[in-house]
């Protein structure tokens, strides 16, 4: 898998990930999949699109997934 992708979820990400974080991950995950840095002209929107259909899946993703005992911690601090 691509080093350069990180966890976007509690507790390894303190906070929310932001639009930015999943679109960067998103991108990382579509270049080592494909191989391509930079698309060519001609697979430019196949790419793009390939973005933004995993960065879509990865916000409800983050959104409803459920970390074990991050409620807890939360009510703890």
């Amino acid at each position: 898998m691509c080093r350069s992708i990180k966890t976007l979820r509690p507790p390894v990400l303190p906070e929310e990930a932001t639009e930015e974080e999943i679109r960067a991950a998103a991108l990382q995950y579509v270049r080592k999949v494909s191989g391509f840095r930079e698309p060519a002209a001609h697979n430019r929107q196949v790419f793009q699109q390939a973005v933004n259909e995993i960065a879509e899946s990865t916000a409800r993703l983050l959104q409803d997934i459920e970390v074990r005992g991050a409620a807890r911690r939360a009510s703890v601090t």
